[in-house]
C-alpha cells in the first residue's frame, strides 16, 4: 500500500469537503441579509445579528482548514522523501488525536450543546435569544454534518496507517 497516496488522497478530500463550511457561511450571511431587508417582525430581525456571526464562524472555519490542509498536502511528499516511518508515525499520532478530539467535541459536546439550545428555546420567550438558540443549533447541525463525513475519512486512513505501521516493522 502506498501510504504517500493514501495521505494525499485523505488531503485532497478534506480540501474538497472544507468549503462546505464557506458555503453554509456564505449561505448564513445571505440569510442575514434577507434577513434585514424583509424581515418585518421583531422574531425576524432578531436573526440579523446571529446568523451574521454563524455565516462569519462557519467560513472563519472552512478557510482555516482549508489553508491547513493545503499546506499540508504540499509538505507530505517532503515528509515522506525525508523518512517514512517518522511521515507514518507522526500520521499515525496526528490522526488518532483527531479521532479522539471528534469524539469528545463533534460527538459528545456538539449534541449536548444543541440539547441545551433546545431547552433554552422553551423556557426563553424573548425573540433575540430564540433567534441567537436557533442559529447556533442550526450551525451546530452544519458542523455535525461535514464534521461525520470528515470523522469517517480519517479513521478510514488511521486504518490504513495502522496496517503501514505493521508493514514497516516486519
Amino acid at each position: 500500500m502506498d501510504i504517500l497516496k493514501a495521505a494525499t488522497d485523505w488531503a485532497k478530500a478534506e480540501l474538497f469537503s472544507t468549503p462546505f463550511f464557506i458555503l453554509f457561511g456564505v449561505l448564513f450571511i445571505l440569510a442575514s441579509i434577507g434577513f434585514w431587508q424583509f424581515g418585518k417582525t421583531e422574531m425576524a430581525r432578531a436573526y440579523i445579528m446571529s446568523t451574521l456571526v454563524a455565516g462569519v464562524l462557519l467560513m472563519i472555519i472552512g478557510i482555516g482548514l482549508f489553508l491547513t490542509n493545503k499546506t499540508r498536502l504540499a509538505q507530505f511528499p517532503i515528509a515522506y522523501e525525508q523518512d517514512a516511518s517518522a511521515f507514518v508515525e507522526s500520521e499515525l499520532v496526528r490522526a488518532e488525536g483527531t479521532l479522539k478530539e471528534y469524539k469528545q467535541i463533534v460527538f459528545t459536546a456538539i449534541p449536548l450543546i444543541i440539547i441545551a439550545c433546545a431547552i433554552g428555546i422553551m423556557f426563553l420567550n424573548s425573540p433575540t435569544w430564540r433567534a441567537r438558540l436557533i442559529t447556533i443549533i442550526a450551525m451546530l447541525v452544519v458542523i455535525l454534518l461535514i464534521d461525520g463525513t470528515a470523522y469517517s475519512r480519517i479513521d478510514a486512513y488511521n486504518q490504513q496507517l495502522e496496517f503501514v505501521k505493521k508493514d514497516l516493522k516486519n
